[in-house]
């Protein structure tokens, strides 16, 4: 995912086609908890007269609707005016692009940019180097958006404009392919494609509760830097696993044969029982001190 995964979901407007859409634009998306909806409202302010504010209505992956001072408006993404049969503008600047209409009359465009956090470059490249095979993002924003992330971030591959029906449907298809497949998201609409996924990665600062529940794993610092060191500490684990086991195996077989010949006492039938166990566990507290 992107939004709130790769960025820090702190959106702020770049751009307007006209002045006077930002007030449209603050009073549209006021009762919206989107990211997006927020930096708009901010961006405006000045106190909302909710009591103008009629019949908001929500369209996961596209946009909304509202009426506003008994005037019906229309604000989202490229594809839902697409299915208004409205035609767009498009912004000089690189966003996320919120269109607004009211009615069938195309008024202009609010451009907001995200912020690529500051571990997600790092964060790819450690991911690399810990043999994950392919980086891809699936976002329910614009390709032009989606790229210039993917650019600048080291993303492999890029799949936009993905409603989150879309997100589990090019999901499936990556898993088809026999690989193991983790996805890391945070919000409501990443909850799906989750609990679908091999490993279901979730942001336990930023996530919601629903991607959370939805999640096999939950990062509490919201930093993917994490995933390429608990990748690294798990190989560590199954390394440690696997010198436990031959060192049990070696020792009970060793004495097993010892004794065939009576050539063994107790003690060291205690030994190989509670003793090597014992050394097994303190072997097994390398693991506390592993640095990635």
């Amino acid at each position: 995912d992107k939004t709130g995964t790769l960025t820090k979901g702190e959106f702020e407007v770049v751009e307007t086609s006209n002045d006077d859409l930002l007030e449209i634009g603050a009073y549209g998306e006021y009762m919206s908890n989107h990211p997006i909806a927020r930096s708009i409202v901010k961006a405006y302010g000045k106190e909302i007269d909710s009591s103008r504010i009629e019949d908001f209505k929500e369209i996961a992956g596209k946009g909304l609707t509202v009426v506003i001072d008994h005037q019906h408006y229309y604000l989202g993404n490229e594809k839902y005016f697409k299915e208004l049969n409205l035609s767009v503008l498009q912004p000089e600047k690189i966003g996320t692009m919120v269109h607004i209409a009211c009615g069938d009359q195309y008024l202009g465009y609010i451009v907001v940019a995200d912020v690529i956090k500051e571990s997600t470059i790092p964060g790819i490249q450690d991911l690399k180097k810990a043999h994950v095979k392919q980086t891809v993002m699936l976002t329910g924003d614009h390709s032009t958006v989606a790229n210039d992330i993917a650019k600048r971030t080291g993303i492999d591959q890029v799949y936009s404009d993905l409603l989150p029906q879309d997100k589990v449907s090019q999901l499936e298809n990556l898993m088809s392919d026999e690989h193991v497949v983790a996805f890391v998201g945070d919000g409501i609409n990443d909850a799906p494609v989750l609990a679908r996924s091999d490993i279901g990665i979730a942001m336990g600062g930023v996530g919601s509760d629903v991607a959370i529940e939805a999640a096999d794993v939950v990062l509490m610092s919201d930093d993917i830097t994490a995933i390429a060191k608990a990748i690294d500490v798990s190989h560590y684990t199954n390394f440690i696993l696997k010198e436990n086991v031959t060192f049990t195996l070696i020792i009970k077989i060793g004495v097993l044969i010892l004794t065939l010949f009576g050539l063994t006492n107790m003690w060291m039938g205690v030994f190989a029982d509670v003793g090597v166990t014992l050394i097994a566990i303190c072997n097994s507290m390398r693991i506390l001190y592993k640095k990635s």
